[in-house]
């Protein structure tokens, strides 16, 4: 754990702490009542962030900001080779307290970011677009607007979200349904099984790439996390044939965190299924937001509302590599789409871009 720092910019009333562990219980109880002054909090914004079997090797650590005492503004990230980040293009570590001061907080996380980030040349962060970070923008950080997620509004219940969707979603889950497909929370020892010889056999599909490759004992610690993650399993005929993963925040965020399927199934919906059914869990369970971590087809689908991500990033490299190779990319990814439609897939496939149907 770093020790407080004063921040140059208001020394008697701010300062910041880094962490590499979780806190200790002061810390941990100024954490948790800050989380009470946040809008829909993440489970990656809570201390169980450095209890996540995933990052271990990657020297996770949180920057917390401090005005008047209290905790104001919370920030995690991981070491990754010689870039330090915060998040995903899908999925902000870090939030601000509703009432604080939006500048002074933001600029108390870039000090102390930039504290940790010292002699790396690549830092990079994400935030909701409902969480603008001002004072990286003066500290000299790039932004730019990403895709973001499709997010749920759960407030008006189970029920009246499924009367709101499309005609061939409803369609869809009751076919699902009708298939034989059903959907259960992995509870025992051998649901987290099943979802193993799932998730293996989902690794090695041809069907699309998958970038995944988790150890059986980081799974079944997760399995165990039963505060910040559930599974759902969905079976035909008593075989598991698909799961899904949510991570969870209470009274906070509630997002869906994974899939995997057997290909052979597909074509009974069992994703359909399980969507669904990890909504009407959230329902039931006062959840009032549900991210859906993506964009793409399947999930647009659902309904809602996609929510833009915006990503900082500084780059310190010698001219600017990173800001310079993403720049050229942009321009020849412009440039082919500007030609005909078949000349636009035979480039796409050469360079092994080819897209793949949802």
């Amino acid at each position: 754990m770093t020790m407080p720092v004063q921040n140059n910019h208001s020394p008697d009333k701010a300062r910041f702490l880094i962490l590499h562990d979780f806190p200790g219980p002061g810390i941990e109880a100024l954490w948790r009542e800050f989380l009470g002054r946040v809008a829909f909090p993440a489970h990656y914004d809570t201390p169980e962030f450095f209890l996540e079997p995933y990052w271990m090797d990657n020297h996770p650590f949180a920057v917390l900001a401090f005005a008047d005492s209290k905790i104001v503004g919370v920030l995690t990230g991981l070491h990754e080779g010689e870039e330090v980040v915060s998040g995903l293009p899908s999925r902000p570590q870090v939030c601000l307290d509703q009432k604080a001061d939006e500048v002074l907080t933001t600029d108390i996380l870039a000090e102390g970011l930039l504290r940790e980030a010292r002699g790396v040349n690549l830092i990079t962060l994400y935030s909701w677009v409902s969480t603008p970070l001002p004072a990286f923008q003066q500290r000299g950080f790039g932004v730019r607007e990403m895709e973001g997620n499709v997010v749920l509004d759960l407030s008006a219940g189970a029920q009246a979200l499924f009367d709101n969707f499309a005609k061939n979603r409803r369609r869809d889950i009751r076919l699902a349904i009708r298939n034989g497909i059903e959907v259960s929370e992995a509870t025992t020892a051998e649901d987290l099984q099943a979802y193993w010889e799932v998730y293996s056999a989902w690794r090695k599909t041809e069907r699309k790439q998958i970038h995944h490759n988790l150890s059986f004992a980081s799974i079944e610690k997760v399995h165990h996390m039963r505060g910040n993650h559930r599974r759902f399993l969905a079976r035909y005929q008593g075989k598991v044939i698909a799961a899904a993963g949510v991570r969870l925040c209470t009274g906070g965020l509630i997002e869906y965190a994974n899939n995997c399927s057997l290909d052979e199934f597909m074509k009974l919906l069992p994703n359909d299924l399980l969507v669904w059914r990890a909504i009407e869990w959230s329902c039931q369970h006062g959840f009032k937001r549900y991210s859906l971590g993506g964009a793409h087809p399947f999930l647009r689908k659902w309904g809602g509302t996609v929510v833009p991500i915006y990503r900082y990033r500084l780059d310190r490299t010698l001219f600017r590599r990173h800001d310079l190779k993403e720049s050229i990319a942009g321009t020849a990814r412009n440039l082919v789409r500007r030609m005909p439609l078949p000349l636009q897939r035979r480039i796409r496939k050469v360079f092994g871009k080819q897209p793949v149907k949802s």
